[in-house]
């Protein structure tokens, strides 16, 4: 593309610590099995400040532009590209896996995984992530979106397009455990971002959606947040209270339940809801675990009700494909129905750390607009 300059500008973490710079750079060049990107909008996560001050300790080598998942726009590709073209709007995903190993798996711009296989991909081919105005991606990370429909008929924008980061990674998940419509699935804990996107996506597959939770009045929002859109959704909420039986016995008076999927901040790991809600399924009844579990699950009630356990790390390339083409067919709620978005420019990087720390739950995400 012509407009395309000689420099750009992203945000750098120099050293594990509390401050980046942005720092202009030559512009990237795009080759064999890559795509230079235009980024419109990167998503900002909410433990963004505890990955780069070392809060995390998420294995990250410096310096690097820092990124998650983005919405952009192709502004040039290698030679081998046969679909994607300059111009075309895409999702960014922020999951890299070795095309040869796929075990080399890690988050770009967040950690750069736990192999060497993986480390190699991220200390010397994808390192620097979408915290930029312009970013070199894989060719097999960029997902064409239908413009003409989400935009044009759909109403959606970049804005609420990058709320695919949070709604992809329960929808993998539940992918592991095949949940089918009419089915009854326990939300534990709901009124987190990553949770709260997990009740959304659950009811547009279809399900009967118990959301748990500690926080009464969040619960509310969720409720009301979740059937603004769609108010035919079909959800209960339960109130976590630490009494493990108790829970159990709440959940047991709503019918049988089908499945559970567990987004278990690390904070959590040692609640009582998961238990609790693994206790009520019914025999066969399946979990999906995406979160931080600190407690042992597997006992004699666990496999006297041959229970089935899943764990994931965030989603397949197939199931992004699939959930875009679900968004496409209109599935979800419209605009801001689905996501309230709070976006930054990129040298307000810093006052957008603080505010994803802050604005979270169902259908809240921060983003930086280069």
């Amino acid at each position: 593309m012509s407009d395309i300059p000689t420099h750009y500008q992203g945000l750098v973490l120099t050293s594990i610590g509390p401050e980046m710079r942005i720092e202009q750079r030559p512009m990237l060049k795009a080759d064999s099995g890559s795509v230079v990107v235009r980024i419109l909008e990167s998503s900002v996560l909410s433990y963004q400040n505890d990955i780069y001050n070392g809060k995390r300790q998420y294995p990250l080598t410096t310096p690097i532009v820092g990124g998650c998942s983005a919405v952009g726009r192709i502004a040039a590709t290698g030679p081998d590209a046969t679909i994607l073209m300059p111009g075309q709007l895409v999702w960014v995903d922020c999951v890299v896996r070795g095309r040869d190993d796929s075990e080399a798996i890690y988050l770009w711009g967040i950690h750069e995984g736990y192999n060497s296989g993986s480390q190699k991909l991220s200390r010397e081919i994808w390192h620097d992530g979408t915290f930029s105005e312009f970013a070199k991606v894989p060719l097999e990370n960029c997902f064409p979106l239908n413009e003409a429909r989400l935009y044009t008929e759909l109403g959606y924008s970049a804005r609420e397009l990058i709320y695919l980061s949070h709604l992809l990674v329960p929808f993998g998940g539940l992918r592991t455990i095949d949940l089918k419509p009419g089915e009854t699935i326990v939300v534990c804990p709901s009124t987190g971002g990553f949770s709260g996107a997990g009740v959304q996506v659950a009811l547009a597959l279809g399900a009967r959606v118990i959301a748990m939770g500690r926080n009464e009045t969040e619960l509310a929002r969720l409720r009301a947040f979740v059937t603004k859109g769609t108010p035919w959704v079909n959800i209960e909420t339960v109130k976590v209270t630490g009494d493990q039986a108790a829970d159990t016995a709440s959940l047991k008076a709503l019918g049988t339940i089908d499945a559970v999927l567990d987004l278990s901040p690390p904070a959590a790991a040692q609640a009582t809801h998961l238990p609790s809600a693994i206790a009520a399924l019914r025999r066969g009844g399946r979990i999906s675990v995406l979160g931080s579990v600190g407690q042992p699950i597997v006992g004699w009630s666990f496999l006297s009700k041959d229970l089935q356990l899943k764990g994931k790390l965030m989603y397949e390339r197939d199931d992004a494909m699939l959930f875009i083409k679900m968004l496409e067919a209109g599935l979800f709620a419209r605009g801001t129905d689905l996501v309230e978005t709070k976006s930054f420019p990129l040298e307000d990087w810093k006052a957008a750390f603080d505010m994803a720390a802050e604005y979270t739950g169902v259908g809240r995400i921060v983003t930086l607009t280069p």
